[in-house]
This record gives C-alpha cells, sequence and structure tokens, in this order.
C-alpha cells in the first residue's frame, strides 16, 4: 500500500523552487484535483460571481483540506522510520480524523490526544461523528479536559505522550494540531497550482479567495501561494477559534469573524447552514466551512461596494462528519417527516413488494 501511494520525488511549482526546506516525498492520500463550480448563492452584490472548490470532496473519509497538509506529514514520519503517529484536536477534530485514517493506510498506528468536557473526561467519548470512524480504524484515544489542554498546551500534551511511547519502544511521529507547520503549509501552496490551472480551465480570474481559518497552516499555504503564483488574489480568512490578533500574527493574514468559538455554533448559525444546503444543494461544516459563508456573506451585505463584481473562490474546507455532533441542536431545524398516509380502500397483498418481499424459506 504505502508504495502505491508514494508520488516519489517532490516537485514544487517553479513559483515556489526558491522555497526553503521544499519536501522531498509526498503520498497520495487525496482525490485530487477537487472540483471548482460555480456557487449560486442569494443576495450576492451586484455583479458579484462566487464559485466553490470542494475539498470537502477529497477523500480521506470526508475529513476535508486536512488531507492535503498529511500528504507532506506523513511522508515525513514513513522517512524518518516512524511507526505510529501522535496528534491533537477537539472531540470531533476533523485532522484527528484524516490523520487516523491516513495513518491506516500507511500501516502506522495513530495516537489521538482529544480535548472534551470536564464532566466527560472520565467516560466513553462515544461513537458519533468523527469518533465512530476513528474507533473504527483502531485509533488510540486520550481524552484530556479542555481546562487541561489549555493550561499545558497541544505540544507539551503530545511530547508527553511521545516520550511514554519511546518509553514503550516505539518510534512516534508527532503532527501538530490541524497538520499546521512550515511542511503541512506545503498542503495548501500546492493547492494553489491546482487552483492556477483550474482558473486557466474555466476561463476565469479569480480576485478573492475566501476559507475559514483554525490552526493556520491553510491560509498561511494559500497566502504564500497567492503571493508567488500568477493568481494574485486577494485572500480573505474568517476565524473559527482563536483571536484575530493571536492569527494575524500567526499567518500574517486578515482576519474577519469567529462565532462563539471552535466547535460551538449559534441557533442562527445552525439555521444557515440547513438553509444553504436547501437553496444551493451544498453541505456545509458548521464548525468551520459554514462559518466562513456567514461572514463571507455579512461582510458582502455590510460592505457591497468592496465586493461588487469581483470573482470570489470560496474553499470548501470540509468535515461533514462533525455534523452529526449537531444532531441534537438541529432537530428544531430539520426537514419535515410524516408517517405515509394509506388509505384503507388501497389493496393489501401480503409479500407483492420486491424491497419487503417475504422469504417462504425459514
Amino acid at each position: 500500500m504505502q508504495g502505491s501511494l508514494l508520488r516519489g520525488q517532490y516537485e514544487p511549482p517553479s513559483w515556489a523552487s526558491h522555497l526553503s526546506p521544499i519536501p522531498s516525498h509526498a503520498y497520495s492520500l487525496g482525490h485530487l484535483p477537487t472540483p471548482v463550480h460555480k456557487w449560486n448563492l442569494p443576495n450576492l452584490p451586484d455583479e458579484t460571481e462566487v464559485w466553490i472548490k470542494r475539498d470537502d470532496l477529497s477523500g480521506m473519509q470526508l475529513s476535508g483540506n486536512k488531507v492535503r497538509k498529511l500528504e507532506f506529514l506523513m511522508a515525513e514520519a514513513l522517512a524518518q522510520g516512524a511507526d505510529c503517529v501522535i496528534t491533537v484536536g477537539g472531540i470531533q477534530s476533523n485532522h484527528c480524523l484524516a490523520t487516523a485514517a491516513a495513518a491506516k493506510y500507511l500501516n502506522l498506528d495513530c495516537y489521538l490526544i482529544l480535548g472534551t468536557s470536564k464532566v466527560l473526561v472520565d467516560k466513553d467519548p462515544g461513537l458519533t461523528g468523527n469518533l465512530l470512524v476513528e474507533r473504527l480504524v483502531g485509533a488510540h484515544i486520550d481524552l484530556v479536559s479542555k481546562e487541561e489542554h489549555a493550561k499545558i498546551g497541544s505540544e507539551a500534551l503530545a511530547d508527553l505522550l511521545r516520550r511514554r511511547l519511546i518509553e514503550e519502544g516505539r518510534k512516534p511521529y508527532v503532527i501538530p494540531a490541524g497538520g499546521s507547520n512550515s511542511l503541512g503549509t506545503w498542503g495548501y501552496i500546492e493547492a494553489i497550482r491546482e487552483i492556477e490551472q483550474q482558473s486557466k480551465t474555466n476561463k476565469i480570474q479569480f480576485d478573492d479567495i475566501v476559507v475559514a481559518c483554525g490552526s493556520g497552516g491553510t491560509i498561511a499555504g494559500l497566502s504564500l501561494g497567492t503571493k508567488l503564483s500568477s493568481l494574485q488574489v486577494k485572500v480573505h480568512p474568517f476565524s473559527i477559534c482563536d483571536s484575530p490578533e493571536y492569527l494575524y500574527n500567526y499567518t500574517q493574514g486578515l482576519i474577519k469573524a469567529k462565532g462563539l468559538g471552535y466547535a460551538l455554533n449559534t441557533n442562527e448559525e445552525l439555521k444557515f447552514v440547513k438553509q444553504i444546503a436547501e437553496d444551493t444543494r451544498v453541505v456545509l461544516d458548521p464548525v468551520s466551512s459554514g462559518k466562513a459563508a456567514i461572514g463571507m456573506l455579512k461582510d458582502m451585505k455590510e460592505n457591497p461596494t468592496k465586493w461588487k463584481a469581483q470573482k470570489v473562490l470560496f474553499i470548501h474546507t470540509g468535515g461533514l462528519l462533525g455534523l452529526y455532533d449537531k444532531v441534537g441542536e438541529m432537530v428544531s431545524i430539520a426537514g419535515n417527516w410524516r408517517k405515509m398516509e394509506i388509505d384503507e380502500t388501497v389493496p393489501h397483498i401480503d409479500g407483492t413488494g420486491k424491497m419487503f418481499k417475504l422469504s417462504s424459506t425459514p
């Protein structure tokens, strides 16, 4: 499996060949390139076009954009002789799901440190959403309270587990939260090469790129790639968790809005996700892409002249399985249902329906 996924020696885009260090190898883990198509959002400013890049369709168990970073990070892990990987995230982290799935493809064990509430840290985390797939593929899960996570930090927690595994004779490789480091950034430098080609194919010159910003790696790669490539577009990141000041310093980008915080949603945000799915047939992840879309449309409404006649590319970062963690909150806004009424005059002949035909054999 490893050999069939290995791309071989990595060749960067010509406009990024002067960067250092350049990854030596990468794995083909995603279904790339992801498609780009027109997105018919309602109430756009005059002459504004919004297109959508479907990184939610990147493969790796519906985990979205994280697979792009893992193509480079997993290659380094194996090059260093690792037999397992460690990463950190929230209880429904899309990155942790992608890491668990990628590790399974490459015959590596996966250790996930997942942050949860103080009242749930001693309990079975369940099988909802991303957790279901992570546990199905055999990931080892360590729970930590969000309070401990905040006090100790992701890096220290991962290093603690790394040292314990080394004592057990293992060879762990630590992947940072969100896959966001200088190596992971190459995932979205490479994505800019992809967008560059798709722009030529679709004969469209984008003016803006809009994307959700969590751990910072995606926006760092996009910002660097657009600066160096022929695209020359303006990148608009919308923060979903940390403060704008923190992420500005981290990615040197422009940050707009973050809602309640990572994995937290207002009722209005969930209604927005439902309405967009109904109107445009695109299902957004409420944790990241949904918040970014809300921020984009809010800014378009408040500052229509800034966006007038612009061609905007919205990057759907995926994470569909995270919706299952919002089931309780979405019950009241989901589509209607009813029991089908069947009049007594309709003939009833047992066993005639093919789907439910009763077998005569025991």
